[in-house]
């Protein structure tokens, strides 16, 4: 599996949604680990087994061993506290008061570059649709000196990424 396999599993109703795919794949604003990790993350975000595996085939071997467990370990803790913030941001009150008393030591520890690991769980949590996280992780990776090109770029991949996962599973469903 490969992007081109993705692309070409694609419905002509899609064609917009196949030539992002190959457009980002070539995305030139971020470094090519910032690249690979940001499809990498947001596939495992998608829960679509033939976008990650496509996915993991064009860009999982173009991450050290150490960026792919960050990517990974990304797309894992955002699943959960993107559920944990998102319900503290939108029910409020003492809620963001308490401590969250869930274990997220991969955040202060990802094994990459901090800015990195922030820009794929920004791309993760924009998947999720986690307001908390993803005004959060912005704000980190601007400070980290990545740009608002950059970030929008991540997050373009993101949303394609998941576009296809929700075409395939759409085009899944009536088939069934």
């Amino acid at each position: 599996m490969s992007i081109e396999t993705l692309k070409a599993a694609l419905p002509d109703y899609a064609k917009d949604i196949k030539l992002n795919l190959g457009s980002l794949a070539n995305e030139t604003l971020l470094t090519p680990q910032q690249l690979a990790g940001t499809f990498v993350a947001s596939a495992l975000a998608s829960r679509n087994a033939a976008v990650t595996a496509a996915i993991m085939a064009e860009f999982g071997t173009k991450l050290s061993a150490e960026a792919l467990n960050a990517a990974k370990a990304a797309a894992a803790v955002m699943a959960m506290n993107n559920v944990y913030y998102r319900f503290v941001h939108l029910v409020g009150g003492e809620y963001a008061t308490m401590p969250a008393r869930l274990r997220m030591n991969v955040i202060g520890r990802p094994g990459v570059e901090k800015a990195d690991f922030e820009l794929w769980s920004l791309a993760v949590s924009a998947v999720n649709g986690c307001g908390m996280c993803m005004e959060s992780h912005e704000k980190a990776v601007h400070e980290a000196g990545l740009t608002r090109e950059q970030v929008q770029a991540s997050v373009r991949i993101a949303a394609v990424v998941h576009a296809v996962a929700a075409v395939l599973d759409g085009e899944a469903a009536l088939a069934a």
